[in-house]
């Protein structure tokens, strides 16, 4: 769950959270209405740092309070990952202690403030949530409140927080270990997200498939021992959109690379390789949470590439739906 979002009046310095970010726009100098000023400047003094070093590297300070406190300044002019990476790195400062709750000032004229505040809350919903680990010792705790001051503009966040559901989403299902996320189980987290938000749901099952001559992908399919393989089309529908689009997402739950076997080295991490499909689920989800005037149909490709007496092999003749066939390379 993202934390709550208050939208605050007071003063930096009189807040109850015990962790403060403050974003101001890149200058060569310090302006005075900058929160806890002096420990700023203390701070950049005791690293031999110019101000506008900020827009490169945060810095954080305790005051005498014991309230953790990072400065961070935005270059307005620079692009959105790079901006998003700042506010990042600003955040885990206050973030790697784990807090229930932080505060975000954000400075300057209306437009950069109203710009930071999108950056800074949502960078603190998508990095606040804890992905999922399965270390024993492993204490999730989520980010719980967030308080922004300095902009009061309510309605820019619904639709941040329905892209920061739809990234969690998609971090969330690309984190899982294969054995957990097999097709089988992918299919059910599906299944049961297209109820929970009325999507049309449609799955195509290797039966199905075979009937009508996707011959490619049950040719990757075929090396598992378990026949759980399949593509799943979902739609999402909006009485005023003007347009649909189509999204494809490949959902290879884990890639062996099958008869053209990977070595270690390439095959670590290939539980990853249905991040495609991740991909397409997250902006479905944001697109449906926020309401978007658009329709969607998305198609989302799920199996696992074994190796197996099964397996395609090279050289091996798969026919597709089209009147075609094709000789297969197996390309790493």
């Amino acid at each position: 769950m993202l934390a709550q979002l208050t939208l605050s009046k007071a003063q930096p310095e009189s807040l109850s959270s015990k962790h403060l970010l403050v974003l101001l726009p890149r200058d060569k100098a310090l302006s005075g209405d900058i929160p806890h000023a002096g420990l700023l400047k203390a701070a950049l003094a005791r690293r031999g740092m110019k101000a506008e070093e900020l827009a490169k590297s945060p810095v954080s300070a305790n005051d005498a309070n014991g309230t953790l406190v990072a400065w961070a300044m935005l270059d307005f002019s620079k692009d959105t990952f790079v901006l998003q990476t700042q506010v990042r790195k600003g955040l885990q400062l206050l973030l790697e202690e784990k807090p229930k709750g932080i505060a975000i000032a954000v400075l300057g004229d209306a437009t950069q403030r109203g710009r930071a505040a999108e950056l800074a809350v949502y960078g603190a919903w998508v990095n606040g949530v804890p992905l999922p680990a399965r270390k024993r010792k492993h204490e999730p705790k989520p980010l719980q409140t967030i308080e922004l001051i300095g902009f009061t503009g309510k309605k820019i966040f619904a639709a941040l927080k329905a892209q920061a559901e739809g990234n969690l989403l998609c971090r969330t299902l690309t984190m899982l270990p294969p054995n957990e996320l097999t097709p089988s189980a992918y299919r059910t987290r599906i299944a049961e997200l297209a109820r929970q938000y009325g999507w049309k749901h449609e799955e195509y099952d290797l039966k199905k498939l075979r009937k009508i001559g996707a011959g490619a992908f049950v040719a990757v399919a075929q090396g598992s021992a378990d026949e759980d393989a399949a593509i799943v089309h979902l739609g999402y529908r909006h009485p005023k959109a003007k347009q649909t689009v189509a999204l494809v997402g490949k959902g290879i739950c884990f890639d062996t690379g099958g008869h053209n076997l990977k070595p270690a080295r390439h095959m670590h991490n290939m539980h990853e390789d249905m991040n495609g499909s991740a991909v397409v689920l997250g902006i479905l989800l944001a697109a449906a949470q926020s309401g978007l005037p658009v329709n969607l149909d998305c198609w989302l490709a799920l199996a696992q590439n074994h190796i197996s007496p099964k397996a395609y092999k090279q050289n091996d003749i798969v026919s597709a739906p089209r009147p075609t066939s094709r000789t297969t390379s197996l390309p790493r």
